[in-house]
């Protein structure tokens, strides 16, 4: 079969996102060209050294290691690798026939670059422990670091290679709307808002994948759902709550993950102080530890699940439950609201006959907030905030866009944030006081110096295995930690389930374990997908 011309591929793709009208591919065309809407359009492009594939498959970029579906690193553009002794340098053999789209050989220049770029950049691939990468021949690079690092090794699986500035098609400030990789797909369009059409790159080094073309539609939960009912997409993301909606010609797909969702607390008294972005800090309710461990308390997370994820999902009790580096016994039993009461009652927390605790005549009221337009969320801040409300305290469920919440709410409101990760480097950006306002990591400005200490012993450990028992004291150390044991600086709610629906004629092998959806995850195991009719 000829491949489709781009305004034909245009056109199969094309989603009026106002009224809602799609116009798609035939059957026949599907076989060659496979339609997702599964969202995860990044706000800032698809750069590696400003987060791209942090959380899931770059898809135009490589990686030096890739991970199975027990999360062990494999080879990928690295096929040797070795750590000195000293746990300073790394060292790694890249293979000969990897290619970036436009055929350029990718070589050991291009893995120093991206590194180093990568650590003066600043965004989500945190390489502050890195002091130098070095080109050694076309086929060696070393990573020299300035003190020992235990999470390093993921960033080798997750920050994609992009090519040296002194290249004709390198790395520069716009690379993030036309990337170049030698990833198994190249962009062809970018339709921002609306839809990306990618293509496969020939020079690829691995399997050919299956599909010549992607289109993704970025539409919203509505759209997508109506677009799979009509036939218009392949394979779509929903939340929990529409999952029973399942087409006739489609099939339920669940994904299991480390995707979780809580409610921060902002941990610091008002003072007028603010924020580098402007934003005020502080919340003289949340900051109340008494207030905390009530709301953790008083949350019945196995309802959660049932109402909220129509039990897609499990109770969540910290940022990495079931993960080796979690502690398996920070659970809490069934909800006991007469202790929460307890203990609102001695911090002076005293019940009016409104119905409100009030403590010095400041109520126990305060703003939930989550992003607009997710369903998912929204229920969790709705139901959780009736569960604690009969102890006298008013979470106020409020829906704002990620804009407003960065630039007014974020360190002052409690947030109904989403995370999950296959390393346990975000609990350091989580907890750490280091990372204290650093976006939306520790937006509530937790601060524990033996949190601290723990989760630097961590970094600079000797093997995986003391490594995971310091991660574990930062939960829960006998004595303190950032979890409900400890500090109860978050709520953390539910773990999710990834749900789709995808055609019956798609066959996507075996799903691994999702972290959180930012950044396609499904697609972790793209080239195993086949379209098994006719």
């Amino acid at each position: 079969m000829a491949k489709p011309t781009r305004p034909i591929l245009l056109s199969i793709a094309l989603s009026c996102l106002a009224s809602g009208c799609l116009v798609v591919a035939s059957t026949a065309q599907a076989k060659e060209t496979l339609i997702l809407a599964i969202g995860g359009e990044p706000e800032q492009g698809f750069d590696p050294l400003l987060g791209w594939g942090q959380y899931g498959n770059p898809l135009f970029q490589s990686t030096l290691l890739s991970r199975d579906k027990h999360l062990s690193p494999q080879p990928e553009l690295a096929t040797a690798w070795s750590l000195s002794e000293d746990r300073l340098t790394w060292t790694l053999t890249l293979r000969d026939d990897a290619r970036f789209a436009d055929g350029t050989p990718l070589t050991a220049d291009d893995v120093a670059y991206t590194f180093n770029a990568a650590a003066q950049a600043g965004g989500r691939a945190d390489l502050s422990a890195l002091e130098q990468a070095k080109a050694v021949g076309s086929d060696t690079v070393m990573l020299q670091l300035r003190a020992p690092r235990i999470t390093f090794l993921d960033q080798l699986v997750t920050l994609g290679i992009v090519p040296h500035a002194e290249r004709q098609n390198s790395y520069s400030d716009g690379y993030g709307r036309q990337p170049m990789g030698s990833g198994p797909y190249q962009l062809v369009e970018w339709q921002e808002g609306e839809q990306l059409i990618v293509e496969r790159n020939p020079y690829f080094y691995g399997p050919t994948p299956a599909f010549d073309r992607l289109v993704f539609l970025f539409t919203g939960e509505d759209a997508t759902l109506s677009a799979a009912h009509a036939g218009q997409v392949d394979i779509a993301a929903v939340p929990p709550a529409l999952a029973a909606n399942v087409p006739a010609h489609m099939q339920r797909l669940t994904m299991e993950s480390v995707d979780n969702r809580g409610i921060l607390f902002p941990m610091r008294f008002t003072n007028g102080e603010h924020a580098a972005s402007g934003a005020p800090i502080g919340n003289d309710v949340t900051a109340d530890l008494a207030i905390r461990q009530a709301i953790n308390l008083a949350v019945d997370r196995d309802t959660l699940v049932e109402v909220a994820l129509h039990g897609y999902g499990r109770p969540a009790f910290g940022p990495a439950d079931g993960l080796p580096w979690s502690d398996e016994e920070e659970q809490m039993e069934a909800p006991n609201l007469a202790h929460a009461a307890d203990i609102l009652d001695a911090a002076g927390w005293q019940l009016h006959d409104d119905g409100l605790r009030y403590k010095d005549d400041l109520p126990a009221r305060f703003r939930l907030t989550y992003p607009a337009g997710d369903t998912t969320r929204q229920l969790l801040a709705e139901v959780s905030a009736e569960m604690v409300r009969p102890l006298g305290i008013e979470m106020q469920p409020t829906g704002r866009h990620w804009d407003d919440i960065q630039r007014e709410a974020l360190h002052q409101d409690a947030i109904l944030f989403g995370f999950g990760s296959h390393s346990p480097q975000e609990i350091y950006y989580l907890f750490h006081s280091q990372h204290a306002g650093n976006g939306f990591y520790n937006s509530g400005f937790y601060a524990n110096a033996a949190v601290d200490a723990h989760l630097d012993a961590a970094q600079a450990a000797e093997s995986i295995e003391q490594a995971n028992r310091e991660w574990q004291a930062a939960q829960w150390d006998g004595a303190t930690g950032y979890g409900v044991r400890g500090d109860s600086s978050w709520a953390w709610l539910v773990n999710l389930e990834h749900v789709y629906f995808a055609n019956t004629c798609l066959d996507v092998g075996e799903l691994g374990v999702a972290p959180h959806g930012h950044g396609w995850p499904v697609t972790a195991n793209l080239l195993e997908w086949r379209w098994t009719c006719d």
